[in-house]
């Protein structure tokens, strides 16, 4: 064996450290093996780990050279996008407009600790789906159960929180919106099954592999939370609406059509720009007099908008002229809320109350909490729950008139309050399935716009996404 040099033992005291203080991180001892491996690459070097330096054909080592190079980056980019930090892009409205549509994300996995990976063999940088390919970029063997590592806090009330969508588990690939669980209701599991053209294979995906949402916390764990016309209220006192929540309005004028500038003024971008009473047909012309909008002599009705508004625009939309009626959108078009296979006369807009699970706390078994936390015990907690026609509860096989959750789940909602599936629709998001908290928006892309035309929002690029609430 070859003397070891200074440089040796420098360079492998430096990893070797590192690599304890991760192992430490990590709580796993079992992680201590992997030194055996900086000793041989720095020390003793029984593997030649780099013997391909060594050919005589420049061509080769060059290509090994870049394939070092890229199997680096890769295993690096790995290692920080589970553990460190990861990009992500709002993909809709659901939090305008606190976050806005084109936002790009630095999402930080320290703020609350990251989670060790459920799926550890997957490519890095994609989520559950290879682009092209249209495979999965995972492998679910092995497939380790949930641990998250110490970060530097916790989830607290009206953090805006990235997650894997507790609804994702089970997923029918040609149509994962709306969610399976809607879509069984709808269409029924046989209609589903025998239906490939439209709705594809139907699959199962772990916690870490479940597509990222990201929504505000409203309700944490053991709170009781209930809306009243649009009202949060936890514990049963009234929650202070964050600045930038907005609901829809239906919005008629003497007959002025609203030009850019005027949507400019209001934040309402061109997706959100609906205007209802043209072109005019049955259902529209229905939901119009529902709303009480009285139409001409002819039939047809004055323009009439449908707007998400701020507290703000809605405001400076009363100030406007030639404004003559504005009517909140009712909850009755708000579709299915959770739990969507049992009626409790909950709407979008009044709401509850419903209790949020926290870790330790027991419940009784009765028929409600059934149809309320069957998905906690069983999806999320991974237990077998059976419930007799006698209405007997077995988990597990063993006869339960109680149970004692694991876990702590939270209550996430969109600041656009009437355009956003979220736990009124879905219900609980577990612990288990929290990925990391925004920090700051370090691109903004306005899509409305080009490049050249102000289509990058320069003044939210670089800001702590808290100075948007």
């Amino acid at each position: 064996m070859k003397k070891i040099t200074k440089r040796q033992w420098i360079n492998f005291t430096i990893w070797a450290i590192l690599y304890i203080l991760f192992t430490i991180w990590m709580g796993n001892p079992w992680l201590l093996i992997g030194l055996l491996v900086l000793i041989d690459i720095y020390l003793t070097k029984f593997i030649p780990w780099s013997a391909w330096k060594q050919s005589k054909n420049p061509t080769i080592r060059n290509i090994l050279n870049w394939i070092d190079d890229i199997l680096f980056a890769l295993i690096a980019v790995y290692i920080i996008n589970i553990f460190i930090f990861q990009n992500y892009q709002i993909p809709s409205s659901s939090l305008e407009k606190t976050l806005l549509v084109g936002d790009f994300l630095f999402v930080s996995k320290l703020s609350y600790g990251p989670r060790v990976p459920n799926t550890p063999i997957s490519f890095p940088l994609v989520q559950n789906m290879l682009p092209i390919l249209d495979c999965k970029s995972y492998i679910e063997w092995p497939n380790w159960g949930y641990k998250r590592v110490k970060g530097t806090g916790q989830v607290k009330r009206n953090d805006i929180v990235v997650f894997n969508f507790p609804a994702g588990d089970t997923v029918a690939l040609r149509m994962p919106n709306p969610d399976y669980y809607q879509l069984v209701k709808t269409y029924g599991r046989e209609g589903i099954r025998l239906n490939k053209d439209a709705f594809g294979d139907v699959v199962y995906r772990p916690v870490d592999k479940r597509d990222n949402y990201v929504k505000r916390c409203v309700g944490m764990p053991g709170d009781s939370l209930k809306i009243v016309d649009n009202k949060v209220y936890i514990n049963g006192v009234l929650s202070k609406d964050m600045r930038n929540v907005q609901h829809v309005y239906y919005v008629e004028t003497d007959g002025l059509r609203f030009n850019e500038e005027t949507f400019r003024k209001l934040q309402v971008s061109k997706d959100d720009r609906h205007l209802i009473s043209e072109p005019r047909d049955n259902q529209s012309s229905s939901l119009l007099q529902f709303l009480k909008f009285t139409p001409k002599a002819d039939g047809r009705f004055n323009p009439i908008y449908r707007l998400p508004l701020t507290s703000e625009a809605y405001e400076m939309i009363q100030k406007i002229p030639a404004v003559q009626k504005i009517v909140i959108e009712p909850d009755v078009v708000g579709g299915d809320m959770y739990p969507i296979d049992y009626e409790l006369g909950w709407k979008r807009d009044n709401y509850g109350p419903i209790w949020i699970p926290k870790k330790g706390a027991t419940i009784t078994l009765d028929e409600k909490n059934l149809a309320i936390y069957q998905r906690c015990i069983r999806n999320y907690e991974n237990n077998t729950l059976e419930i007799g026609l006698d209405g007997k509860v077995k988990i597990n096989g063993s006869p339960a008139t109680t149970y004692t959750f694991k876990y702590d789940y939270y209550w996430m909602m969109g600041d656009n309050r009437h355009c956003s599936a979220d736990s009124r629709s879905w219900g609980f998001v577990p612990e288990d399935h929290i990925v990391g908290k925004p920090v700051f928006v370090w691109l903004s892309l306005d899509k409305d716009r080009g490049l050249l035309n102000g289509g990058i929002r320069w003044k939210r690029m670089f800001r702590n996404v808290t100075s948007f609430d």
